[in-house]
This record gives structure tokens, sequence and C-alpha cells, in this order.
């Protein structure tokens, strides 16, 4: 299947607006054209699938469909931000990403997809500044979970979520992630297993509730999360 195919597949399975094909497309040839794009998948005939589709696989977590402001924390190249902001043109997505090189590649992608709904902010997420203020937040293989909880927290309002994008399941991953979540006020909601395209193994969405408010000690300053997980 070619990939503009492949994108009208996945609008239809998704149910997403009549534009999206194209503006992924448009992504996908600005993803290909970047010289260092932050990311070892960059052609379109494999990122359609590894960043598209995974990103896209969330859809299925009705948090995140009916999200309208979302905050991606480590973007990296871009994703899962601005594939949710091309799914879901009335949401605000804040794509957070401290290292400007890759902050700057996903300015040159929010142009090129013709994106007005999403921006990069080139600050750690211990810096935000934005307390209580999303409805989501996402994380695609960028920490372990204690570390993404701990970021997530204080950036959600009460009854926001946070969505973590995870390979293979682990028991001793989960249960610090659970410990670390009720330090920061959320709670652990499902583990959703996915496999948005064919090939796909060991994919998982572990999707947390912010039911309590965090406490104001968090997040730590930048690199103690990191450092000292909370589990």
């Amino acid at each position: 299947m070619s990939v503009a195919k492949r994108l009208v597949s996945l609008a239809r399975e998704y149910d997403l607006p009549s534009d999206a094909p194209e503006r992924f497309e448009r992504l996908l040839t600005g993803l290909a054209a970047e010289p260092d794009p932050h990311t070892t998948i960059s052609a379109p005939v494999a990122a359609v699938d590894q960043h598209i589709a995974d990103s896209l696989s969330a859809l299925v977590l009705p948090p995140v469909r009916s999200a309208t402001r979302i905050v991606d924390i480590g973007s990296g190249a871009g994703f899962p931000g601005l594939v949710l902001a091309i799914a879901l043109p009335n949401a605000s997505v804040d794509l957070v990403e401290s290292a400007r090189r890759k902050a700057s590649v996903i300015e040159r992608l929010i142009a090129a997809a013709g994106l007005r709904n999403a921006r990069p902010l080139p600050v750690r997420v211990e810096e935000l500044g934005e307390r209580a203020a999303y409805d989501l937040a996402t994380a695609r293989a960028v920490a372990s979970l204690p570390v993404l909880v701990e970021y997530a927290a204080p950036l959600l309002r009460l009854g926001g979520h946070f969505v973590a994008w995870k390979g293979a399941r682990e028991a001793s991953g989960e249960a610090a992630g659970r410990e670390a979540a009720e330090m920061v006020g959320l709670r652990p909601v499902e583990v959703r297993q996915t496999r948005p395209f064919a090939g796909a193994m060991d994919l998982n969405l572990h999707l947390y509730l912010k039911e309590r408010e965090t406490p104001t000690r968090f997040p730590r300053r930048p690199g103690a999360a990191a450092k000292r997980p909370l589990a």
C-alpha cells in the first residue's frame, strides 16, 4: 500500500477530519527533508506507521479524543504531538522539547503541515510554568513511568489524564509507576495494548487520571526526577 493510501486508510479508521491525510503527507515530506530530523525513522514509507499510526493509536482512549488542551512532554521530532494536532484540530497542542535544535525542527514541521493549533516550547518540562493547565499530557519513549508521572502531574488540571506510550509490560516498572503516581496525585486507570500497524509487537498505552492536587513541591528541580525517581 502506498503512503498516500495508508494515510487515507488511517483517517477513515480513526474518523479524522477530511484534510488529515494531506496534512500528514506534508508532515512526512517535511520530516524526510530534514537534514537532522532527530529520529532514526524519517523516510515516509516507515514513518507512516512508526510515527503516524503509532501516535494515532491513542485515539482509542476517550480522554485523548476529547482533550482540548494537550502538552506533549519531551516531544523529540514532534511525535505524538504533531499527529494529535492534525487529528484533533479543535485542540491546542504544546510540544515541550528542551533541546532548541529539536524545537526548531518541530517548528519547521508545524509550518510544513500548515498547523495553527500547535507550538514548540523550548524549555525543560520542570520549568514550563503551566501548572494545572492541561486536559491531557502525553509522552512517547521519553523516560520511565515514575519519572514521567512526576513530569506530567503538575501540568494537569483535576480530572485530566496522562498517557505514556511504552513497549513490553514490566511488572516492576508498572509498580514503581503506581507508587510514584500516588505521590503526585495520579491514579493508574488502564494499560491498553495496541497494534497500530502490521508487525507491531509489545506496544502499550499507560493511562493515568489526576484525581488529587499535586503537592507544590513537584516537580522537583530540573534533572532531579531522572536522577532520583520517586519509586
